[in-house]
């Protein structure tokens, strides 16, 4: 390279229209979330209500704590939108990071609220009343969740939305509890067995506190830069080594970053000494728009350097003559 400079070439970063798009179809299925959870909460409070059931209560408890995930994911959201400034370059994709820790924790405070009612009832049990208009409200309410649950995860994990999955999780969650609980008190309607109804619901209060961990564990690893998927990285060592056999060019081991739906790549590419700096800007071009073509809402940061330790001249000098002819 011409002086034997170097720079740093961001190439890839998605249009700000697009962005714009992808944001108000996101915001708009999150509203559809918040709707769900009002509904929800409505059916399985009057199931509660009627039946006098901690079981259907133990549920109402987490649909309550969903309308609180779903008001923050709304806000951050909101503020994952915000292009880049300059207090945060990079965007500020990591607010669905937290949008996803404080769900885990409301899931917590649901599943500890729930395991501390159904002790209180395994100690003084009491008779239901009418549990067959509470299984049917719950029936209704675990549909919807059904229903608005698996839009959001297909959604969610089509626009890479962290917000989106974890809401989706959550919803799904509530499916299988609402599940466990319909079918713990259509047995304690047969059988008679009151405690049977405490206990379904300390087996939903753990359920949830497994769910609580993983979505925990997931936001602290995003809030933590970590590295895109294998299969992401696959994909983008794969479009490397394919210009490394075209070109007498060498990459220094591949680094990338997750923040929400953003995706952030960092790649040193090494050429040989004597290429102009336009011959070289020219090629991260290619390999920027060959990543995005692959990674959607890609950002690929691509350091050049002259020709170092890491590549023989000579090989270089050899692969770069080949390629000349082939050309």
């Amino acid at each position: 390279m011409d002086s034997h400079q170097s720079g740093l070439q961001r190439v890839g970063h998605p249009p700000s229209h697009d962005l714009g798009r992808q944001n108000r179809l996101l915001f708009r299925f999150m509203l559809l979330s918040l709707a769900a959870a009002v509904a929800t909460i409505a059916l399985k409070a009057s199931a509660a209500l009627i039946t006098g059931s901690v079981g259907f209560l133990s549920d109402a408890l987490e649909s309550g704590a969903n309308l609180v995930a779903a008001i923050v994911a709304l806000i951050a959201l909101r503020v994952a939108a915000r292009p880049p400034d300059a207090s945060h370059h990079f965007g500020h994709g990591k607010a669905e990071y937290f949008s996803a820790l404080v769900e885990g924790m409301m899931v917590f405070v649901a599943a500890t609220g729930i395991i501390w009612t159904s002790v209180d009832r395994l100690i003084s049990p009491r008779a239901l009343d009418q549990p067959g208009i509470g299984l049917a409200l719950s029936t209704g309410a675990a549909l919807v969740n059904l229903t608005v649950g698996r839009i959001l995860q297909r959604v969610g994990r089509k626009q890479r939305s962290i917000t989106l999955i974890a809401d989706a999780k959550h919803l799904m969650t509530d499916v299988w509890t609402s599940a466990g609980v319909i079918i713990g008190i259509g047995l304690v309607a047969l059988t008679g067995w009151e405690r049977l109804d405490p206990i379904v619901a300390l087996a939903v209060g753990v359920n949830i506190l497994w769910t609580g961990y993983r979505l925990l564990r997931g936001s602290v690893s995003g809030l933590l830069s970590a590295a895109l998927p294998p299969d992401d990285q696959a994909q983008i060592n794969a479009v490397l080594e394919r210009y490394r056999g075209e070109y007498p060019v060498e990459f220094a081991p591949l680094r990338t970053i997750e923040s929400g739906r953003q995706r952030q790549i960092f790649v040193v590419l090494t050429v040989p000494g004597r290429w102009t700096v336009e011959r070289a800007h020219d090629l991260t071009i290619r390999i920027g728009a060959d990543i995005e073509a692959l990674l959607p809402y890609s950002e690929t940061f691509i350091h050049v350097e002259p020709h170092g330790t890491s590549v023989g001249q000579a090989d270089l000098d050899a692969r770069e003559s080949t390629a000349d002819e082939s050309g």
